[in-house]
């Protein structure tokens, strides 16, 4: 078994990215001139360098990880090198948990320290806990406690990441108010106290779109720098993101190349912006939008699914046949009011489109 931080993680199926990505983290710290906060791998220079990528002055590249407003990155280090967390907000989709992890990968070269929010997220994850038998046997005792990854980077002057805020009850998100604003996290069954040690830092990333979320405190959101993740300002920016995420998840599961299958990136983009604008990509034609985001993310979802397809079930070409069932799948939510608006939208627009007949015809069988 592969355990976080032993530089195994790039035989992963998913590996963490300070492995994918350690040997452009190599480069850049190699390079990197420009002063470094306490306990930082990489000047935050260095930092927005990895996400947004660029040229070194050796001639190395490196890859872009976000590709969105230079300015919002620029924002959202700063933001970590003073003593403010970082909340990363936007609509599902936008790469907010991405984001999150290049960052902390970059800042403290271990995006592991996470805390997956959902509504059965206990105090405990983060805070601490205990091992009951050693509690048991011996009593409240440091041995016994057991560090949450928040504590561990307050020890460490790490990054912490908290993945969906929003979907922790409103009283376990509470407990972040003291470690924000006081960076300690009290350990009164001890007598004693875990004070933050330079370089700590918090990310936390949370939406306003799903259900059940639970709105912060407003002591608590004070405690945050907020910056707000847009989904991709053009189609060009968007058919980028999903090629460059595609192939990167490809080559770990040994599907056809990407290139090959750009015209079908292109129009699955088309369609979901489209759907989620109301209105056709030359602005004459106005179409409704299902319940719904149709995100950068779920196109990605839909572009593996279909590589996959041509992979194992055609010639390992992407064509419209392998891509229906999956554009099918992400507009369709509500299978009444859903199934109406794609009826409508293939009908008005995908069926009189140059070039889209083989399209038309795939979506019309899945539908069916």
């Amino acid at each position: 078994m592969t355990m976080p931080g032993n530089g195994q993680g790039a035989d992963a199926l998913r590996p963490h990215a300070e492995d994918a990505f350690a040997e452009e983290l190599k480069v850049l710290a190699a390079a990197d001139d420009k002063p470094r906060p306490t306990r930082w791998k990489l000047s935050p220079w260095a930092v927005a360098t990895y996400l947004l990528g660029g040229t070194l002055a050796d001639g190395s590249v490196i890859t872009p990880k976000y590709v969105g407003p230079r300015r919002i990155v620029e924002v959202a280090v700063t933001t970590l090198a003073t003593d403010r967390a970082l909340l990363l907000l936007g609509v599902p989709g936008t790469a907010k948990t991405w984001v999150s992890e290049h960052l902390a990968a970059a800042v403290s070269g271990d995006s592991t320290l996470l805390v997956q929010g959902t509504a059965g997220t206990p105090e405990e994850a983060i805070r601490y806990g205990w091992n009951y038998a050693r509690l048991l046997a011996d009593g409240p005792s440091r041995e016994a406690l057991v560090p949450s990854p928040v504590m561990r980077a307050m020890a460490e002057g790490s990054t912490a990441r908290v993945e969906e805020l929003t979907r922790i009850p409103p009283d376990v998100q509470d407990s972040l108010i003291t470690i924000l604003s006081e960076k300690t996290l009290p350990v009164p069954e001890l007598g004693q106290e875990v004070q933050a040690v330079r370089g700590f830092n918090l990310i936390a990333t949370a939406n306003d779109r799903d259900r059940g979320v639970n709105e912060l405190s407003s002591a608590l959101r004070r405690r945050f720098n907020t910056v707000v993740l847009p989904l991709p300002a053009t189609a060009d920016a968007e058919v980028d993101i999903v090629a460059r995420r595609v192939d990167q998840m490809g080559r770990a599961l040994d599907l056809p190349a990407v290139p090959e299958g750009l015209e079908e990136i292109r129009r699955v983009v088309t369609v979901f912006r489209e759907l989620r604008d109301g209105v056709t990509a030359d602005g004459r034609t106005k179409v409704k939008s299902p319940s719904g985001t149709l995100s950068t993310a779920e196109a990605i979802s839909v572009v593996t699914g279909g590589l996959a397809l041509a992979a194992h079930f055609g010639d390992g070409v992407l064509r419209p046949s392998d891509v229906a069932a999956g554009i099918l799948g992400a507009v369709v939510r509500d299978p009444a009011a859903d199934q109406v608006v794609w009826q409508e939208y293939l009908e008005a627009v995908v069926r009189e489109r140059d070039g889209w007949k083989d399209f038309y015809r795939a979506c019309r069988e899945v539908t069916a």
